[in-house]
């Protein structure tokens, strides 16, 4: 499982394992690209993804020892907002249950340690030092390259025409070949529902079409050796953003909202929407004031499900069927876990850490 957004196949074929892709990654046609990714373990989604960001957390250190790549950047992640909220009150609460370091800090405290933010009295910052920052598109590369030294063969620019399934054997029909398996991985990004639907599956997912950007940063104020990355609960919206890394500029997006979208007609550029940078500079100007000028901006797509839980799990009808689907933008921190899950799935039919809240059933 190397982050969603693409199609992906995992099929294990006379103990071989053969990955089919609609698109060469790491492209713009998922939810995996724009370079960085947060990652964050006392969680304000709810505590209950804790144990599964942990594990995560081990198998990302595991993939940079194996590498001998430097994938992940400890810059620290500041979450923000209201002291009553529920997603500061879950992260409070997870630190507290977990033993997870956290620096609970008000506006002023938040202001006079980085200069940079500007935030309202009555909001606070929840600091924890030990999370950072995922180079995504990066660690998907490597994971391919691991994937091809053990063994696996990587099918790139080649569409899933049909999926079928008899005598608990798969049949995969592509473009321009067929392939039959004993079982299969189904992490299809925003084409799962469509994928799904061939095996007999109807899934709540809705494509969305999200924006980001890069603001040039003062590297004073913003460097990500001095200035942490943010998620930011405001009364306008859901933010979330990086320091200047590498002298990119500081990155910000907005993570709820966004238009939904069939994945096959063509993503409007950033820019193409006078919502693309309004958002993000009116969300700059009242938190973040010394970063204004645009650098550049770019689009991807997330995968909702109705309660923007993800979705990892048995096909309920087929047990050598495995499913992960539904990230909504929150998934690549847990890409390296949710992959162990779907192989444990395939071979003993359970994880060693509960996805539960994963089920395909809750939808029933």
């Amino acid at each position: 499982m190397n982050g969603n957004g693409c199609w992906l196949l995992s099929i294990k074929k006379w103990k071989k394992n053969v990955i089919i892709r609609l698109f060469c990654p790491p492209h713009n046609k998922g939810s995996h690209h724009g370079e960085t990714r947060i990652i964050r373990y006392a969680y304000g989604e709810g505590e209950e993804y804790v144990p599964f960001i942990l594990r995560a957390k081990e198998l990302w250190s595991d993939l940079e020892k194996r590498s001998r790549k430097q994938l992940f950047l400890r810059t620290g992640v500041i979450n923000v907002g209201e002291e009553t909220s529920d997603f500061i009150q879950n992260i409070i609460k997870s630190s507290k249950t977990y033993s997870l370091p956290v620096e609970i800090m008000n506006a002023k405290e938040v202001k006079d340690r980085w200069p940079g933010f500007s935030l309202p009295s009555n909001y606070v910052g929840c600091f924890e030092p030990t999370s950072g920052v995922l180079k995504c598109e990066e660690s998907i590369q490597t994971y391919q390259e691991l994937a091809e030294y053990y063994g696996a063969t990587i099918l790139t620019n080649s569409r899933v025409k049909s999926v079928s399934i008899s005598n608990g054997k798969v049949k995969i029909k592509t473009d321009d070949n067929s392939y039959h398996s004993e079982a299969l991985v189904v992490a299809a990004g925003a084409w799962s529902g469509e994928l799904a639907s061939m095996l007999g599956l109807e899934l709540p997912l809705t494509p969305v079409r999200k924006s980001f950007a890069w603001f040039q940063a003062d590297e004073k104020l913003h460097h990500q050796n001095t200035f942490p990355a943010f998620a930011f609960e405001t009364s306008q919206g859901i933010y979330y953003g990086f320091p200047s890394i590498d002298g990119a500029g500081v990155k910000v997006g907005r993570h709820d909202g966004g238009d939904s979208i069939n994945p096959d007609v063509r993503l409007l550029a950033f820019g193409e929407k006078e919502t693309d940078k309004g958002d993000l500079v009116q969300f700059l100007n009242e938190y973040i004031p010394n970063v204004l000028q645009l650098n550049y901006g770019k689009t991807c797509m997330y995968t909702r499900t109705p309660d923007e839980k993800f979705i990892i799990d048995l096909h309920p009808n087929y047990s050598n069927v495995a499913i992960a689907a539904g990230f909504s933008g929150h998934g690549f921190k847990f890409s390296s876990a949710v992959g162990q899950a779907l192989s444990n799935l395939i071979i003993s039919g359970k994880n060693d850490v509960d996805i539960s809240q994963f089920s395909i059933k809750r939808f029933n």
